[in-house]
């Protein structure tokens, strides 16, 4: 946990003795962390941590609730005050308080009316040490009230007159949503002639014949109650001149129709605002809108400019065709003139809007909670700023200063209030309110006047693990009052550091820039203030980083063929990586024909859309390396075809029957060198448009000599004929004479049209533009036409020059729309093309996936399942979801590591997927986020869960030291993954005799904090084999395996010394040679019997020896081998248990001591398969013999998964 402190000095220091590394700090104010050990014994003063808004509308049909929650030490009481006075809510049976909180609930959904407790509301948290108060709470109900009736009058107008059909909605509170519908309830269509004001109104800037109608409606939502008014029905009817006079002219009077002649066009007019300025006045932050409606025939177009200055581009908004100008976050940098101009055919007119940008108050600097020691000095500051200025007044414990009791400590100058020598009865809660005629800010900031010693709030002995080269942190995150000066040791003894490589940060950390194999060691901080020292412990160590030291390399593989790509990576022996592949940064296809195989990746029958970039990433807790290759995928190469005779080429080409659309070509064969000739290719050159460049025109049999040629217009022909046999084609003949076609208008048009979006605001239209042969004729264009597919818009057309692409501006975001290119030339048009669909820019999206839910599957897997967004806020194509996860922390071994984020993308509509490669007994942090072309969206609330324990791996170290005639001292360091919490350990020994025979398991439990044991009552001057192992709560780890002997006993060897040396008399020699003799004699009778099939009497000693605990028997036959010495260096017997490297091998024995439940550990998965494995401690590669292949323990299985 990190502090603040705000130092006005630091330095490093060194002497000539063991360096100190110290922080220096000056006296200083310093904030109490939030560490809830820390808070459970320090006093602080309350501090309000929620509230309702200020103002505050709430649903009358529901309880009201208004909240109020403080924190502090003891924690606080709460009390209310209503238009100023106290707030007595035992006098009220429909008010309650919430346990432990000052949240208020009325209940008035049985009984009561919301209108009864309206006001103004102002929550008060107290404790011992000061008084926070919340702001003023201005409680309303929410009204809906009903339109007024009122009598409507048809409207009677002519074709293109003006026309506003007024709203004038009930006041509500909060305002309602105004549009307007028909009795079909389907929204009126709205353009640059007919729109929705500001103000609700409906204006036309000149009437058609199709506005008429009887139900225009206006309606008012209103949001809060969720309910929706409408006013009576109008009616609307739109006539001409000869109408007017042939139905009711002869019923009107002069005054009554002011004019009988039809309605001419005419310049623009406003139909609001009126005149040519007006003013408007709008608030710091808030949305300026600006809004010009002008009536004109035909319709006026409004365009928009700042006269002193330029729109902000990032700000500024169009809506309602232009009709309105908003400019978001306004500042009082946007005050100044504005005009909108309207403009027809027939003028132009200004108008004015000088907009004056006022501020409610708002904080430079609000006062923060303050922490000092007795004696110490400090201050409030309070800096808040508005237009027009705010005043700034001080409160303490919620009275207003000036009535407060007197405190000689304080000074107040202005927006500070200044403390020197405070003792503990200064502690209080300030308020500073600021305010003006547009609203206020009021600010809670206690000080707290404590006395602490110093105290370490990093955790002890925390073991730090960093890179080499790479920088490392030590926390020391620290408190007390007043504030602890800093220093740090290395070493038990104070070891020397050189300044330039250390660097302290104020919060008492201890930085490493470039950490180097020898920074490892113990490091230790000691804070100290008058009161007290805290001393803590901190162990670092570096680790090599991880390499690949064999990357994939780039390929290129015919289709249909098979690629493998090579990853070797070299790691730190005590991190274990997992290796995942990726195919242009995404997850590999879930395909068969990719097989992932420790540290190689292959591709069988691979396609084209296989090809693209292969990258293979390593990762292990502390880093991760990756590296890249491209595969290509190129056609096969086609075999040879065989030299043969083919025919010699046409000849005497003409051309004859010269007409507008056809040719006809004659020709001369050449000779078919003894093989048929099967048909005539015939290609045609257009000089004009692609002079050198051949095409493949037509076919015809073998025995024709002429054909009819379809042509093009506008092209300048010349022909050639190749000859076909079964060997093969000739060269093509001579060229034929020249032909030019006459022009003609395009036959066809642009094919392969688009319309996609570059940026949220545009549409770009592309196509693939017809070449000079299909042009038909000289001055070939395109005629590009769009319109939104879900409007009634009229299409918008451009005519461009021979180009392939065209941009639209100004469209809304991923919208689609109907597009269609035509082409055409000096002659005329191409035929009516087709329409296609596209879609404008897209943008990013704006909703975070939710209920993000994650199922630990097991200790090394997870299931994170979210629900997809809504289509609509995805504002482009869906490409997937995308999670981010990390380690925050190890729940095992509490260190700190860099937090470095994993991320994995899950195509299309997905809502789960898969997180591989877990830590056990881990704390994961997972979001999720929605992606489309243009990129991310936000973050999913984060989300953490914890991977449970799995098992551990094997004891780091284990060695026998101290043996004597009975004992042996085993000493051991614990796994280095303990993946989880370590319940004990297991030691299972045997002796091992003279024949190298293994003696009895003897089974010992041991207590998991125990690093050391002492063995007892053992044979002297004996072997002993150990087994040792770890378990936590999922089972056993791997195991470890050590031999040593005890010593001999030297008071036999001197007995045996004294006793008559017997090798030198001479009946014992004698005696000797007979039984050599003898011996002889019998291994030569074994000889004969052996080769005649019968048994050896070592054959029968096996046989009786059947016990698999006792010999090992061999994979072959079935009989059993000897146990080989580790210390005699011998070729091992194909049959021995026990290689000179210790390392139980896998191939040695198939009926291992798994099966006996001794020796080993015996691992389940989850569908009760067995996966443990009897291995022992690798030291070195056996003299002779297979090479060992040991089956994977289960940590290693998950860590591969790719």
């Amino acid at each position: 946990m990190q502090i603040k402190i705000m130092p006005k000095k630091k330095c490093l220091s060194a002497g000539r003795g063991p360096l100190i590394v110290f922080l220096c700090q000056m006296i200083s104010a310093v904030e109490v962390p939030l560490d809830p050990k820390l808070l459970e014994d320090l006093v602080q003063p309350p501090t309000i941590t929620q509230q309702s808004p200020k103002d505050y509308i709430i649903d009358p049909r529901e309880n009201i609730v208004i909240q109020c929650e403080a924190k502090g030490k003891p924690p606080p009481s709460f009390s209310w005050t209503r238009n100023g006075t106290h707030f007595d809510i035992d006098k009220d049976p429909l008010v309650t308080m919430n346990p432990g909180s000052g949240t208020l609930v009325i209940n008035i959904m049985s009984e009561g009316k919301a209108e009864t407790y309206e006001g103004v509301y102002q929550c008060t948290a107290r404790n011992e040490r000061g008084a926070a108060i919340s702001n003023n709470i201005v409680i309303r109900p929410s009204r809906s009230p009903l339109w007024t009736k009122e009598k409507l009058e048809p409207m009677i107008l002519r074709n293109g007159q003006p026309l506003v059909l007024p709203c004038r909605p009930p006041i509500g509170l909060p305002p309602p949503i105004i549009f307007w519908m028909d009795n079909s309830f389907q929204r009126l269509p709205q353009s640059e002639r007919v729109s929705q004001g500001l103000n609700g109104d409906l204006y036309f800037s000149n009437v058609l014949p199709e506005d008429t109608r009887e139900d225009y409606i206006c309606y008012a939502r209103f949001n809060h109650t969720q309910t929706i008014q409408q006013k009576q029905p109008i009616s609307v009817k739109v006539i001409s001149v000869d109408e007017l006079n042939d139905t009711i002219a002869a019923n009107l009077s002069d005054t009554e129709f002011y004019s009988a002649k039809p309605s001419r066009e005419r310049p623009p007019t406003f139909l609001t605002p009126e005149g040519n300025t007006s003013h408007k006045e709008e608030l710091r932050g808030n949305v300026l809108s600006l809004e010009c409606i002008a009536e004109g025939l035909p319709t006026p177009i409004i365009h928009w400019i700042k006269e002193d200055g330029t729109l902000p581009i990032n700000r500024t908004f169009y809506k309602n065709f232009r009709k309105t100008l908003q400019i978001i976050h306004v500042s009082e940098a946007d005050s100044g003139k504005y005009q909108c101009i309207a403009k027809n055919a027939l003028g132009v007119i200004h108008h004015t809007i000088s907009v004056t940008v006022k501020a409610a108050p708002y904080w430079i600097m609000a006062p923060r909670n303050l922490v000092l020691s007795p004696g110490e000095d400090g201050s409030l500051i309070c800096r808040p700023n508005g237009n027009p200025k705010p005043k700034i007044s001080w409160l303490t414990n919620g009275v207003p200063i000036e009535i407060a009791s007197d405190d000689p400590s304080r000074k107040i100058d202005g927006d500070t209030i200044i403390f020197s020598n405070v003792q503990e009865r200064s502690s209080a809660v300030y308020q500073c309110n600021a305010s003006n005629e547009y609203g206020y800010l009021l600010a809670n900031a206690f000080v707290n006047v404590l006395a602490e010693p110093p105290r370490i709030l990093t955790p002890a002995n925390t073991l730090y693990q960093v890179i080499a080269n790479r920088p490392a942190l030590l926390d020391c995150a620290f408190f007390g009052s007043p504030l602890p000066t800093v220093e740090w040791f290395k070493g038990a003894k104070g070891s020397a550091l050189r300044e330039d490589i250390y660097v302290l940060h104020e919060n008492g950390t201890l930085e490493i820039p470039v950490a180097q194999k020898d920074s490892t060691g113990t490091y230790t901080c000691v804070a100290r203030n008058k009161l007290g020292v805290a001393k803590n412990e901190a162990r670092l160590e570096i680790k090599d980083p991880t390499r690949i030291i064999k990357q994939p390399e780039y390929a290129v593989v015919q289709r249909g063929g098979t690629v493998s790509f090579e990853c070797k990576v070299k790691h730190d022996h005590t991190l274990i990586p997992t290796i995942m592949w990726l195919k242009d940064n995404r997850e590999l296809p879930d395909d068969r024909r990719f097989t992932v195989d420790k540290d190689h990746l292959e591709v069988a029958d691979v396609g084209d859309d296989d090809g693209g970039t292969y990258t293979c990433v390593a990762n292990t807790t502390l880093d991760n390396v990756s590296a890249s290759a491209v595969l290509s995928v190129v056609a096969p190469t086609p075999t040879p075809a065989p030299i043969y005779d083919v025919p010699n080429p046409p000849f005497d080409l003409e051309l004859t029957n010269h007409l507008n659309k056809s040719v006809q070509l004659s020709w001369t064969p050449g000779d078919d060198n003894n093989s048929p000739i099967t048909k005539f290719i015939i290609e045609y050159e257009d000089s004009m448009h692609e002079a050198g460049l051949w095409h493949h025109q037509t076919e015809v049999s073998g025995i024709q000599t002429t054909a009819q040629l379809k042509l093009s217009p506008y092209v300048n022909y010349s022909f050639r004929v190749v000859a076909v046999n079964g060997i093969g084609r000739s060269m093509p003949s001579e060229v034929s004479e020249h032909y030019l076609t006459k022009a003609a208008e395009p036959d066809k048009n642009p094919t392969t049209v688009e319309g996609l979006g570059s940026e949220p605001d545009n549409l770009v239209i592309t196509w693939k533009p017809l070449n000079g042969f299909e042009s038909n004729g000289p001055g070939l264009q395109y005629k590009v036409s769009w319109r939104q597919k879900d409007g009634d818009d009229e299409w918008t057309s451009v005519v461009v020059a021979n180009v392939s692409k065209y941009i639209v501006s100004g469209t809304p975001t991923f919208v689609p729309y109907l597009i269609k290119v035509q082409a055409l030339n000096d002659v005329g048009f191409a035929p009516e093309p087709a329409v296609v669909m596209g879609h404008s820019g897209e943008d990013l999206p704006m909703v975070a996936p939710g209920n993000v839910r994650v199922n630990v599957v097991n200790s090394t897997l997870a299931e994170v399942h979210w629900d997809p967004v809504p289509l609509k806020s995805i504002r482009g194509h869906l490409q997937g979801y995308r999670i981010y996860y990390w380690k925050a922390q190890s729940l095992s071994e509490r260190s700190k590591r860099h937090i470095e984020k994993k991320i994995l993308t899950f195509q299309g509509s997905k809502t789960h997927g898969m997180l591989p490669g877990l830590e056990p007994f881990s704390h994961y942090t997972v979001n999720v986020r929605v992606v489309n072309g243009k990129g991310e969206g936000p973050a999913s609330p984060d989300r953490v869960f914890n991977t449970p324990e799995g098992v551990p791996s094997a004891p780091s170290s284990l060695k026998v030291v101290n043996p004597t005639l009975d004992s042996l001292t085993l000493e051991w360091d614990p796994p280095s993954h303990p993946n989880g919490i370590l319940t004990e350990y297991t030691l299972k020994y045997q002796p091992i005799n003279s024949t190298h025979e293994l003696g009895p398991l003897v089974d010992l439990k041991i207590p998991a904090n125990k690093t050391r044991w002492i063995l007892k009552n053992l044979n002297f001057s004996t072997r002993y084999k150990f087994y040792f192992y770890a378990q936590t709560s999922a089972g056993s780890g791997s195991q470890i395996t050590e031999e040593a002997v005890t010593t001999v006993d030297e008071g036999k060897m001197a007995m045996a010394s004294r006793q008559v040396d017997i090798a030198t008399q001479g009946w014992f020699i004698g005696l000797m040679c007979a039984v050599a003799l003898l011996i002889l004699i019998l291994l030569i009778v074994c000889f004969i019997r052996r080769n005649k099939g019968g048994k050896y009497p070592v054959k029968e000693k096996e046989d009786a020896h059947a016990d698999p605990e006792i010999q090992p028997m061999k994979e072959d036959d079935g009989t059993f081998g000897e146990y080989s010495d580790a210390e005699d260096h011998k070729p091992l017997k194909k049959g021995s248990r026990t290689p000179s490297d210790r390392t139980v091998k896998k191939e040695d024995s198939d009926d291992s001591l798994v099966d006996y439940g001794e020796g080993v550990n015996g691992q389940f998965n989850e569908d009760g398969s067995f996966i443990g494995q009897y291995s022992g401690k690798k030291e070195k590669e056996p003299a002779e013999g297979n090479e060992s292949s040991e089956a994977p323990s289960p940590v290693n299985a998950m860590n591969s998964f790719v």
